[in-house]
């Protein structure tokens, strides 16, 4: 079942009891510092703040008792500001040590088994003046001459021998988003604190500017310190007394927050620590070097703040490039793949592994890509979320993962349109973004094109700008946000001339999908009329209220009629009321049609189509025009972000979608859904339906538009555990009166492993076919448990093509006795031999209700054949057993013949299907036989098929010498004439070498 945003008591209790656990292993691990109980203080905001998360950021600020951090919050206090004899240092140290390496809630998709130590891999770090070249260019293909010599951080302050004599130094590290910044800065603290760097630094004190900027209340540098951190509100290093200082290293981590300004008339001068000042003023002095200047000092920024520090108050710039080759990449990827069971590696995970690498090195937009380090955490989970699904881990969709992408890339950032004070004047960058790139992004999708022009750029996200403060939005926009989305297109660079021009596209094309679909969703896709009437509503809406509280007044005085006119005024809002409705209404038809839109049938599913963007194509590859690009994502976006979760996660981002709009979409959807499943879908297409409805998370949606589906037809479908996942958790939400009158498995590669996750579907069905797939006898195991269950509804089962063995066929006849459901079993190529025929003949009396038995294509001898069929004889239901294309000779045929007709004149006739010939007659079951010959003749061991063909031909022969009847000869050329193309086709195929897609 389906889990939601709710939390239930029994998630409460569970966490109520891991609260308890955590606490016990802490007070073990440091039992000098859990020795009283108090408030705890708030965690170092100053580090980070609570929306910036992941593995490439910082962790997401809560409670080991899984609550938020707050100042009102009662929870047990890690160390104990009483203690007398605990060096402030060393709490300092382990008190950063458990913030920094807590995994945020996006970890846990990786299961829980990574810390920040292994699974960190080193960007490229160059010192490099923002001078020296364009510091905004980020090319996916440097030429690292210089990687040889790249610093790490650390180095940043080891090498420095040209500052001046008891000053500190002030670095400056610089990059694009994604960059790395804020995981180099976790990485670096972690390793102080474990003393394997920065060790000539007894403290180091960190600080997010998000949150000092934050700060209203001025207060001294001993005070700002304290505050974060308590422990440290009397340590010497901070007096400012003596040299104590030049240990001291300070981190101002996103400095693009604070709005610094170094005019002595503006910040004054300070060498106090114990004087108050305002945050920013503190930090002026600071990097001003006339407060503590023997302090050293890490700062980091985007790319549009660099020039916001002076030069002179700058000792050394570093640029961080991310990752700037494949190696890299490769290593970052293989940290958080390639163990997945506590330290075991994974096979599965290896070759996952090599396929990406294959594809990075040959340079293709995944590489461009993931040079930001924030894609590579995309690509992972992505790849988690495709290959290590089951039914143990978290419930995740596919917009989920995007959502929280963006949220730990965006979560709280805003874009001023006035000043910095006036909240009411601040947008929400992510709704920025969708409002310029999600345009463009929108635009793409609906006129098929994944690739733009510099001119599409400008049209779209440039706009009419006409204000100076919009035109400094738009060049920080596009100097720190514009690049994290949108790339040089590498393939097309690479045979364009330097005339032409440059063509752009999205980091991942998936995220084209994605921010049109939010973009349609939040409704920023009105037209004319509607904006108009919104405006309009707006303000009569407003009118309408003031006048009418006027006139309910002079109404009393003057109880004129002509009063009642103003009441029309209140027409217009519910005039926009109804235009907003259908405006949804179009939505909903909107997602309907893209989700079924007829150019896009029979493509691949779109989980293969995300695996493939991701892990390459291996060799040859159809290419695809710009103008019959398929945007199959794009509907099933607009389903996912409309479930709570996404929509809790995007209210973070300042995108709110409100629940009426949520409701009027999914009316008016619900009802294309349903008419769309009634018509037979291509398994393809079908894959993506059940797609839409698990990201939907809607149970009560998913059980009314599945009622009208009666086959589940998935053939050829390519299974991967987290299809099956979808598929079961999807038929889950139906009620236990649902039966499907089939549900069609077959050529889909089940192995026995999912196999089980596919348990709860197989509940659902009277027909079950799990043919031309890759189970073992293992297998029939939970095949018999599922025909033993006491409400089984599987009246077929189909198991062609599998290799059972007789071991297998044992299992399943266990379930023979308790079973009343099953009327045909097909077994045909499945392995078996005389000694499972031979119990099968003995053990059918077991199961009354039986009918049809299929054990074609087995290695079958005549004598249990003849038992076979005898005691399908004596069985009161069974009227059919297939038996051809088994070690049958000439007499046994004729006298399977003989024991299938009726002793007494009135008895039950039993088929034994043999042969195209009945003696010297045609069986009336000739073409079914041929039909199954022909449909799998390629698939299946051509030497053998060859064989028995040749054998019916020389039954044909004898057979039609052996009739003196015209109608009879030419009945006998008939079947002769399809057994010869049969044959004929089986040659083909052998010489050319080619398969056929089983049906």
């Amino acid at each position: 079942m389906w889990r939601f945003g709710r939390t239930t008591r029994t998630g409460v209790l569970k966490r109520t009891r891991s609260c308890g656990a955590q606490k016990d292993k802490l007070q073990k691990k440091y039992p000098t510092f859990t020795q009283r109980r108090a408030n705890l203080s708030l965690p170092p905001v100053g580090v980070c703040h609570a929306r910036k998360t992941g593995p490439f950021l910082f962790p997401e600020w809560i409670s080991l008792f899984g609550s938020s951090w707050s100042s009102s919050s009662c929870a047990v206090r890690l160390y104990c500001s009483g203690a007398s004899n605990t060096d402030p240092i060393e709490i300092h140290k382990h008190k950063l040590m458990l913030w920094f390496n807590h995994l945020p809630q996006e970890e846990k998709q990786f299961g829980g088994y990574f810390s920040p130590e292994t699974m960190h891999v080193e960007p490229l770090i160059l010192e490099k003046r923002p001078e020296e070249g364009e510091g905004s260019s980020i090319s996916p293909y440097r030429e690292s001459a210089s990687v040889s010599i790249s610093p790490t951080v650390d180095q940043l302050f080891h090498l420095s021998q040209s500052e001046e004599h008891g000053r500190g130094l002030n670095v400056l590290l610089y990059g694009a988003v994604g960059t790395g910044k804020s995981t180099v800065v976790r990485k670096l603290v972690l390793d102080w604190c474990s003393g394997s760097k920065l060790s000539q630094f007894k403290l180091v004190v960190p600080f997010s500017c998000e949150d000092l900027c934050r700060s209203s209340k001025p207060m001294s540098l001993r005070d700002l310190v304290g505050r974060k951190y308590m422990h440290l509100r009397r340590t010497p290093f901070l007096s400012g007394e003596g040299d104590q200082a030049r240990e001291v290293l300070f981190i101002f981590n996103g400095m693009e927050k604070m709005k610094l300004d170094f005019r002595i008339g503006s910040s004054e001068l300070c060498s106090d620590p114990n004087e108050v000042l305002s945050s920013e003023a503190v930090v002026v002095n600071l990097l001003r070097k006339y407060l503590l200047p023997e302090a050293s000092i890490l700062v980091t920024t985007r790319l549009s703040a660099v020039d916001r520090i002076p030069k002179k108050y700058v000792g050394r710039y570093a640029q961080i490039c991310g990752f700037n080759d494949p190696d890299r990449q490769r290593a970052y990827f293989t940290s958080r793949l390639l163990l997945q069971s506590r330290g075991k590696p994974d096979k599965e995970a290896e070759s996952l592994i090599e396929m990406l690498y294959l594809n990075l090195q040959r340079e293709s937009q995944l590489a461009a890509a993931c040079f930001l380090p924030s894609y590579c955490w995309l690509t992972c989970a992505t790849l988690h979320f495709l290959h290590f699904t089951d039914v143990k881990a978290p419930i995740r969709t596919l917009t989920g993962i995007y959502t929280s992408f963006l949220r730990l890339n965006f979560g709280g950032e805003v874009m001023a349109t006035g000043s910095m004070s006036s909240q009411e004047q601040q947008t929400s960058l992510m709704l920025y973004v969708v409002r310029t790139v999600g345009k463009l992004a929108f635009d793409g999708v609906t006129s098929k094109r994944a690739s733009f022009s510099e001119s599409d750029l400008e049209q779209w996200i440039g706009g009419k700008t006409k204000t100076d403060e919009e035109l400094r939005q738009l060049a920080v926009f596009r100097t720190d946000v514009l690049d994290f989305f949108l790339v040089p297109c590498v393939e097309y660079n690479r045979i364009v001339t330097e005339s032409s021009e440059k063509r752009y596209v999205f980091a991942i094309p998936a995220m084209q999908e994605y921010l049109s679909a939010l973009y349609v969703v939040l409704g920023e896709n009105k037209s004319a009329l509607e904006k108009v009437t919104k405006e309009v509503s707006d303000i009569v809406g407003q009118t309408s209220e003031d006048l009418s509280s006027i006139m309910n007044i002079l109404s009393k005085l003057i109880p004129f009629r002509i009063f009642a006119i103003f009441n029309l005024l209140k027409l217009f809002p519910k005039l926009f009321d109804r235009l907003s409705a259908l405006s949804k209404g179009r939505i909903a038809n909107t997602m309907a049609a893209e989700m079924f839109r007829s150019e896009d049938s029979y493509n691949e599913d779109v989980l293969d189509q995300v695996e493939q963007s991701l892990l390459g194509v291996q060799g040859p590859q159809l290419k695809q025009e710009a103008d019959t690009k398929s945007f199959e994502l794009y509907p099933i976006f607009m389903g996912g972000l409309l479930h709570y979760g996404n929509r809790r996660l995007l209210d973070q981002l300042g995108c709110d979608i409100k629940s009426t709009t949520v409701a009027q979409i999914t009316r008016t959807l619900k009802k294309q859904l349903i008419k769309e499943s009634r018509k037979q879908q291509p398994a393809t297409e079908l894959m993506d339906l059940l797609l839409l409805l698990y990201e939907f998370q809607n149970p009560r949606l998913t059980s009314e538009v599945l009622k009208s589906v009666k086959v589940v037809n998935l053939s050829t479908v390519r299974m991967t555990p987290l299809k099956c996942f979808v598929l079961s958790s999807v038929l889950d939400c139906t009620p236990s009166s649902f039966l499907l009158d089939e549900l069609n498995l077959s050529s889909c590669h089940i192995t026995p492993d999912l196999l089980s996750m596919l348990w709860p579907a197989f509940h659902n069905t009277h027909c079950l076919n799990l043919q031309f797939n890759r189970l073992d006898s293992e297998s029939c195991i939970l095949l018999r448990d599922l025909l033993l269950e006491p409400n089984c509804t599987v009246k077929t089962l189909h198991l062609c093509d599998n290799l059972l063995s007789d071991r297998g066929v044992t299992h399943l006849l266990d379930a023979l006795p308790g079973n009343k459901s099953l009327q045909k079993l097909s077994l045909m190529h499945t392995g078996l031999g005389d000694g499972a025929a031979f119990e099968l003949a003995e053990r059918l009396s077991q199961h009354s209700g039986l009918q049809e038995l299929n054990v074609a294509y087995n290695n079958i001898g005549d004598s249990a054949a003849l038992a076979l069929v005898d005691a399908c004889r004596e069985h009161p239901t069974i009227h059919t057993v297939h038996l051809y294309l088994n070690q049958l000779t000439d007499v046994g045929k004729q006298s399977l013949h003989v024991r299938g007709v009726p002793q007494e004149k009135n008895g039950r006739r039993v088929k034994a299907l043999a042969s195209v010939t009945e003696g010297s007659d045609i069986s009336e079951d000739w073409h079914p036989i041929l039909s199954v010959i022909g449909k799998n003749s390629l698939s299946w061991e051509r030497e053998r098929i060859r064989e028995q063909l040749l054998v019916f031909l020389k039954d044909l022969e004898w057979g039609r010498k052996q009739n003196q009847s015209f109608w009879k000869r030419l009945h006998f050329h008939r079947v002769e004439r399809m057994v010869r193309r049969t044959l004929r086709m089986l040659e083909k195929g052998s010489a050319t070498g080619t398969k056929p897609v089983t049906k």
